[in-house]
Protein backbone atom coordinates (compact mmCIF):
# COMPACT_ATOMS: atom_id res chain seq x y z
CA UNK A 1 0.00 0.00 0.00
CA UNK A 2 1.76 3.62 -0.85
CA UNK A 3 2.48 6.20 1.85
CA UNK A 4 -0.57 8.46 3.12
CA UNK A 5 -0.16 11.87 1.33
CA UNK A 6 1.17 13.81 4.41
CA UNK A 7 0.85 17.48 3.21
CA UNK A 8 -3.10 16.30 2.72
CA UNK A 9 -3.21 15.19 6.01
CA UNK A 10 -1.69 18.21 7.11
CA UNK A 11 -4.45 19.86 5.42
CA UNK A 12 -7.15 17.89 6.35
CA UNK A 13 -5.92 18.28 10.13
CA UNK A 14 -6.02 22.06 9.92
CA UNK A 15 -9.76 22.32 8.39
CA UNK A 16 -10.96 20.04 10.99
CA UNK A 17 -8.68 22.04 13.83
CA UNK A 18 -9.58 25.61 12.82
CA UNK A 19 -13.42 24.83 11.25
CA UNK A 20 -13.01 26.17 7.92
CA UNK A 21 -10.87 25.96 4.96
CA UNK A 22 -9.85 29.59 4.97
CA UNK A 23 -8.61 29.04 8.68
CA UNK A 24 -6.62 26.36 7.64
CA UNK A 25 -5.50 28.32 4.78
CA UNK A 26 -4.02 31.24 6.93
CA UNK A 27 -3.13 28.63 9.51
CA UNK A 28 -0.29 26.89 7.22
CA UNK A 29 0.65 29.96 4.77
CA UNK A 30 -0.83 28.62 1.95
CA UNK A 31 -3.82 29.53 -0.42
CA UNK A 32 -7.59 28.19 0.28
CA UNK A 33 -7.66 26.50 -2.99
CA UNK A 34 -4.61 24.77 -1.74
CA UNK A 35 -6.09 23.23 0.94
CA UNK A 36 -9.02 22.10 -0.91
CA UNK A 37 -7.07 20.51 -3.06
CA UNK A 38 -5.16 18.89 -0.37
CA UNK A 39 -8.26 17.64 0.90
CA UNK A 40 -9.77 16.07 -2.12
CA UNK A 41 -6.65 14.65 -2.62
CA UNK A 42 -7.02 13.13 0.32
CA UNK A 43 -10.33 11.61 0.13
CA UNK A 44 -9.14 10.63 -3.31
CA UNK A 45 -6.60 8.65 -1.96
CA UNK A 46 -8.72 7.05 0.72
CA UNK A 47 -11.83 6.20 -1.29
CA UNK A 48 -14.30 7.71 1.06
CA UNK A 49 -15.95 11.54 1.90
CA UNK A 50 -14.13 13.22 4.86
CA UNK A 51 -16.72 16.16 3.87
CA UNK A 52 -20.91 16.30 3.68
CA UNK A 53 -21.09 18.58 1.06
CA UNK A 54 -24.52 18.66 0.28
CA UNK A 55 -25.33 21.99 2.95
CA UNK A 56 -24.06 25.67 2.47
CA UNK A 57 -20.82 24.61 4.61
CA UNK A 58 -18.86 21.15 4.54
CA UNK A 59 -19.32 19.18 7.77
CA UNK A 60 -17.29 16.51 8.54
CA UNK A 61 -18.68 13.19 8.17
CA UNK A 62 -18.29 10.59 11.39
CA UNK A 63 -15.36 8.92 9.44
CA UNK A 64 -13.36 12.72 9.10
CA UNK A 65 -14.04 13.06 13.02
CA UNK A 66 -12.39 9.98 13.53
CA UNK A 67 -9.38 10.81 11.55
CA UNK A 68 -9.07 14.29 12.61
CA UNK A 69 -9.01 13.01 16.40
CA UNK A 70 -6.71 11.19 15.26
CA UNK A 71 -4.62 12.93 13.04
CA UNK A 72 -4.14 16.16 15.52
CA UNK A 73 -2.88 13.45 18.09
CA UNK A 74 -0.09 12.36 16.14
CA UNK A 75 0.89 15.61 14.99
CA UNK A 76 0.90 16.99 18.59
CA UNK A 77 3.51 14.02 19.11
CA UNK A 78 5.44 14.66 16.32
CA UNK A 79 5.81 18.14 16.96
CA UNK A 80 7.23 17.84 20.59
CA UNK A 81 9.49 14.97 19.39
CA UNK A 82 11.33 17.48 17.04
CA UNK A 83 11.37 20.07 19.17
CA UNK A 84 12.72 17.87 21.95
CA UNK A 85 15.30 16.58 19.11
CA UNK A 86 16.31 20.26 18.07
CA UNK A 87 19.42 21.62 19.56
CA UNK A 88 18.64 24.19 22.17
CA UNK A 89 15.50 22.78 22.91
CA UNK A 90 15.93 19.97 24.82
CA UNK A 91 14.26 18.90 28.04
CA UNK A 92 14.71 22.28 29.74
CA UNK A 93 15.67 24.75 27.13
CA UNK A 94 14.47 27.62 25.53
CA UNK A 95 14.12 29.45 22.56
CA UNK A 96 13.64 32.95 22.28
CA UNK A 97 13.55 35.15 19.11
CA UNK A 98 13.86 39.12 19.31
CA UNK A 99 13.95 41.84 16.49
CA UNK A 100 17.68 42.88 16.53
CA UNK A 101 16.71 46.43 18.98
CA UNK A 102 15.76 44.79 21.51
CA UNK A 103 18.38 41.94 21.16
CA UNK A 104 20.76 44.42 21.18
CA UNK A 105 19.30 46.92 23.51
CA UNK A 106 16.74 45.31 26.29
CA UNK A 107 17.94 41.47 26.38
CA UNK A 108 21.44 40.67 25.80
CA UNK A 109 22.36 43.45 28.50
CA UNK A 110 20.19 42.00 31.14
CA UNK A 111 20.77 37.92 30.17
CA UNK A 112 23.64 37.38 32.82
CA UNK A 113 21.04 38.18 35.88
CA UNK A 114 18.76 35.24 34.68
CA UNK A 115 21.53 33.04 33.84
CA UNK A 116 22.77 33.67 37.75
CA UNK A 117 19.13 32.95 38.62
CA UNK A 118 17.99 30.33 36.25
CA UNK A 119 21.80 28.18 35.46
CA UNK A 120 19.79 24.91 34.70
CA UNK A 121 18.03 26.47 31.69
CA UNK A 122 19.44 26.45 28.28
CA UNK A 123 18.61 29.38 26.34
CA UNK A 124 18.70 29.99 22.97
CA UNK A 125 18.45 33.64 21.34
CA UNK A 126 17.81 33.78 17.70
CA UNK A 127 17.06 36.85 15.60
CA UNK A 128 13.30 37.84 14.50
CA UNK A 129 13.43 39.71 11.90
CA UNK A 130 10.68 42.67 11.25
CA UNK A 131 7.97 41.47 8.79
CA UNK A 132 9.25 37.59 8.51
CA UNK A 133 6.59 35.50 9.77
CA UNK A 134 8.21 33.32 12.88
CA UNK A 135 8.32 29.82 13.07
CA UNK A 136 6.87 28.86 16.21
CA UNK A 137 6.96 25.61 15.77
CA UNK A 138 10.50 26.27 16.63
CA UNK A 139 10.24 28.84 18.60
CA UNK A 140 8.95 29.39 22.50
CA UNK A 141 8.97 32.96 22.79
CA UNK A 142 9.50 36.35 20.73
CA UNK A 143 9.82 40.03 20.85
CA UNK A 144 8.35 41.91 17.83
CA UNK A 145 7.58 45.45 16.69
CA UNK A 146 3.78 46.34 15.19
CA UNK A 147 1.04 48.21 15.08
CA UNK A 148 -0.94 45.21 16.68
CA UNK A 149 -0.66 42.11 18.24
CA UNK A 150 0.92 39.75 16.49
CA UNK A 151 -2.19 36.77 15.88
CA UNK A 152 -1.80 32.57 14.69
CA UNK A 153 -3.06 29.70 15.93
CA UNK A 154 -2.31 28.99 19.19
CA UNK A 155 -0.07 32.37 19.58
CA UNK A 156 -0.99 34.34 23.03
CA UNK A 157 0.65 37.82 22.69
CA UNK A 158 0.66 40.47 25.19
CA UNK A 159 2.10 43.95 25.28
CA UNK A 160 5.49 44.55 26.54
CA UNK A 161 7.03 48.21 25.87
CA UNK A 162 5.92 51.17 24.23
CA UNK A 163 7.19 51.85 20.96
CA UNK A 164 6.94 55.64 21.34
CA UNK A 165 9.72 57.61 19.99
CA UNK A 166 11.10 61.06 19.96
CA UNK A 167 13.93 63.02 18.71
CA UNK A 168 17.46 62.64 20.06
CA UNK A 169 21.27 63.42 19.87
CA UNK A 170 24.59 63.28 20.87
CA UNK A 171 25.62 66.27 23.24
CA UNK A 172 28.52 66.61 21.22
CA UNK A 173 26.43 67.05 18.12
CA UNK A 174 25.70 70.58 17.53
CA UNK A 175 25.01 73.26 21.01
CA UNK A 176 21.72 72.41 21.25
CA UNK A 177 19.02 74.34 21.34
CA UNK A 178 17.15 76.03 24.41
CA UNK A 179 13.59 77.21 21.82
CA UNK A 180 12.10 74.31 20.54
CA UNK A 181 13.65 72.76 17.55
CA UNK A 182 12.91 74.14 13.93
CA UNK A 183 12.65 72.58 10.28
CA UNK A 184 15.89 75.06 9.93
CA UNK A 185 18.26 73.83 12.86
CA UNK A 186 17.38 70.31 12.65
CA UNK A 187 18.43 70.33 8.95
CA UNK A 188 21.56 71.93 9.53
CA UNK A 189 22.41 69.74 12.66
CA UNK A 190 21.79 66.83 9.87
CA UNK A 191 18.88 64.22 9.81
CA UNK A 192 19.21 59.93 10.36
CA UNK A 193 16.07 58.09 9.11
CA UNK A 194 14.78 54.66 9.98
CA UNK A 195 14.41 52.43 7.07
CA UNK A 196 12.60 55.94 5.02
CA UNK A 197 11.32 59.49 5.90
CA UNK A 198 8.18 58.99 6.89
CA UNK A 199 9.35 59.56 10.55
CA UNK A 200 10.59 62.75 10.52
CA UNK A 201 7.73 63.73 8.11
CA UNK A 202 5.30 62.95 10.56
CA UNK A 203 7.07 64.85 13.64
CA UNK A 204 7.72 67.76 11.57
CA UNK A 205 3.73 67.91 10.60
CA UNK A 206 2.70 67.30 14.65
CA UNK A 207 4.64 70.26 15.96
CA UNK A 208 3.52 72.29 13.03
CA UNK A 209 6.65 73.19 11.03
CA UNK A 210 6.48 72.86 7.50
CA UNK A 211 7.98 69.82 5.81
CA UNK A 212 10.87 70.24 3.44
CA UNK A 213 10.17 69.38 0.44
CA UNK A 214 13.47 67.20 0.75
CA UNK A 215 14.59 65.42 4.27
CA UNK A 216 18.51 65.00 3.33
CA UNK A 217 20.45 62.30 5.68
CA UNK A 218 21.46 58.47 5.91
CA UNK A 219 18.80 55.53 5.89
CA UNK A 220 19.54 53.01 8.48
CA UNK A 221 17.85 49.73 7.62
CA UNK A 222 17.90 48.55 11.36
CA UNK A 223 17.40 50.39 14.63
CA UNK A 224 20.97 49.35 15.84
CA UNK A 225 22.76 51.21 12.84
CA UNK A 226 20.09 54.45 13.21
CA UNK A 227 21.58 54.80 17.34
CA UNK A 228 24.81 53.59 16.49
CA UNK A 229 24.93 56.48 13.92
CA UNK A 230 23.44 59.09 16.67
CA UNK A 231 25.73 58.14 19.43
CA UNK A 232 28.62 58.91 16.99
CA UNK A 233 27.42 62.34 16.62
CA UNK A 234 26.35 61.89 12.98
CA UNK A 235 23.04 63.12 13.12
CA UNK A 236 19.45 63.57 14.83
CA UNK A 237 17.27 60.63 15.33
CA UNK A 238 13.57 59.57 15.80
CA UNK A 239 14.95 56.74 18.75
CA UNK A 240 12.01 54.57 20.86
CA UNK A 241 12.66 55.75 24.09
CA UNK A 242 12.37 52.08 25.73
CA UNK A 243 14.90 51.11 23.62
CA UNK A 244 17.51 54.23 24.46
CA UNK A 245 17.10 54.75 28.09
CA UNK A 246 20.40 53.39 29.22
CA UNK A 247 21.96 55.93 26.71
CA UNK A 248 19.66 58.98 28.26
CA UNK A 249 20.31 58.03 31.97
CA UNK A 250 24.40 58.03 31.33
CA UNK A 251 24.02 60.78 29.12
CA UNK A 252 25.54 59.49 25.61
CA UNK A 253 22.20 60.79 24.02
CA UNK A 254 19.82 63.61 24.92
CA UNK A 255 16.13 63.77 24.28
CA UNK A 256 15.35 66.98 22.02
CA UNK A 257 11.76 67.09 22.70
CA UNK A 258 9.02 65.48 24.00
CA UNK A 259 6.37 65.66 21.09
CA UNK A 260 6.55 61.46 19.50
CA UNK A 261 5.87 59.23 16.91
CA UNK A 262 5.28 55.98 16.43
CA UNK A 263 2.50 55.65 19.79
CA UNK A 264 0.51 53.40 17.51
CA UNK A 265 3.42 50.66 17.46
CA UNK A 266 4.68 48.67 20.16
CA UNK A 267 6.86 45.79 20.92
CA UNK A 268 4.87 42.76 21.84
CA UNK A 269 6.09 39.44 23.66
CA UNK A 270 4.32 36.55 21.84
CA UNK A 271 4.29 32.89 23.04
CA UNK A 272 2.98 29.52 21.57
CA UNK A 273 1.34 26.93 22.67
CA UNK A 274 2.54 23.46 24.50
CA UNK A 275 1.45 20.47 24.91
CA UNK A 276 1.14 18.57 28.43
CA UNK A 277 4.01 16.57 27.14
CA UNK A 278 6.49 19.53 26.92
CA UNK A 279 6.61 20.04 30.63
CA UNK A 280 9.83 20.69 31.07
CA UNK A 281 10.00 23.50 28.64
CA UNK A 282 6.73 24.75 29.73
CA UNK A 283 8.89 25.51 32.88
CA UNK A 284 11.54 26.81 31.83
CA UNK A 285 9.03 29.38 29.53
CA UNK A 286 7.11 30.59 32.97
CA UNK A 287 10.95 31.07 34.58
CA UNK A 288 11.72 33.07 32.12
CA UNK A 289 8.61 35.20 31.52
CA UNK A 290 8.90 36.05 35.98
CA UNK A 291 12.28 36.67 35.20
CA UNK A 292 11.59 39.10 32.36
CA UNK A 293 8.12 40.94 34.59
CA UNK A 294 10.67 41.17 37.30
CA UNK A 295 12.68 43.45 34.38
CA UNK A 296 9.84 45.66 33.61
CA UNK A 297 8.91 45.87 36.97
CA UNK A 298 12.20 47.44 38.00
CA UNK A 299 12.29 50.31 35.64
Amino acid sequence: MPQPPLNALRAFEAVARTGSFRGAAESLFVTQPAISHQVRHLEQWLGAALFDRSGRVPRLTPRGVALARDLTTAFDGIDAACRRARPGTAEGGLVVAAIPSVAICWLIPRLPGFRVLHPDIQLHVIYAHHGHAIDFARTDLAFTFSDAPPTGEGLTAERFLSGRSVPVASPALVELPDAPLTAEWLLKAGLLHDSDTSGWKTWFARVGQPVPDRLPGAMFEDFNLLRAAALAGQGVALCSLSMIQPDLAEGRLVQLSDIPVLEGFDYYLTQSALTPRDAPRLKARQAFLSWIAAQRGGE
